[in-house]
């Protein structure tokens, strides 16, 4: 209880803070006593109210094994305080690591930008683009020429969702999910361009660097992305089995599985 209520761990769910505490070298409970005890007790934050919608999926598969493979990358609207008038945010990611590995916020949807947005990226992550794929919805962006003509120059291979159907670009679509429902994410609209590129700063920041990513073992992006989960999901791992040397009246069945997640599917058949 000391440690639900402490200020260092109460604005984490249960499922963030096992593994945080696991990467101290300290088991205290499941992730389901953690829970049960937060009901209990009236420990359970109010979420914020979310629309859930049902996501489609492309026809085309893209399975990646390693970083660098399969980006996906995307653009959504950043309300100002001028009604009517948003900014743009651009936002590539590695599917297989969930790392933002480029991003960029303007006043117009541009294939420029766009265009500039992968070539930073590459750049930036000194990566060989030969070969990658980079996928997207069918916006206007995403197929103008300019855009085209700077993956074919760079070795790029584009992907796209099928047509006419707007939800086909799963990956991105959760990120920008997790952008605009996090609990720091502004209560009012970004006054002016430099205002949002501060706080998306500290978001990525955050989200490569702390976040503890659920899908890929409560890793984060950076640990995934640079080869340093092997090492932190193995210690894990090892404390659990302590655990339950030391007390194994509390373990009906096998402790939590932390194998690294090795292959990653863009839009699998299901």
């Amino acid at each position: 209880m000391s440690v639900l209520t402490s200020s260092a761990y109460a604005h984490l769910s249960p499922k963030q803070l096992v593994p945080q505490l696991a990467d101290k070298g300290l088991y205290l409970a499941s992730e389901s006593t953690l829970y049960r005890l937060q009901r209990r007790h009236g420990l359970r934050a109010k979420k914020r109210a979310a629309t859930r919608t049902h996501v489609t999926r492309a026809s085309t598969l893209h399975r990646a094994t390693r970083p660098n493979q399969v980006w996906s990358w995307d653009i959504t609207w950043l309300q100002t305080t001028v009604r009517g008038v948003y900014l743009y945010l651009y936002l590539a990611m590695d599917v297989w690591s969930r790392r933002i590995v480029g991003w960029r916020i303007a006043e117009r949807e541009c294939a420029d930008i766009a265009a500039e947005l992968v070539t930073q990226a590459c750049r930036d992550g000194t990566v060989d683009p030969r070969g990658l794929v980079l996928h997207s919805d069918n916006g206007k962006p995403m197929r103008a020429s300019t855009m085209i003509s700077t993956l074919q120059w760079l070795g790029v291979v584009p992907s796209f969702s099928r047509p006419h159907v707007s939800d086909d670009n799963p990956y991105s679509e959760a990120l920008f999910r997790t952008l605009k429902h996090t609990p720091a994410y502004p209560r009012l609209p970004f006054a002016n361009l430099d205002s949002a590129q501060h706080w998306l700063t500290r978001f990525v920041s955050w989200y490569n660097g702390e976040h503890r990513h659920s899908a890929i073992r409560y890793v984060t992006p950076d640990e995934r992305h640079y080869g340093r989960e092997q090492d932190i999901l193995a210690r894990r791992q090892q404390l659990y089995q302590r655990a339950r040397r030391s007390n194994p009246e509390r373990w009906t069945c096998a402790t939590r599985n932390w194998n690294p997640i090795g292959l990653v599917v863009l839009n699998p058949q299901v």
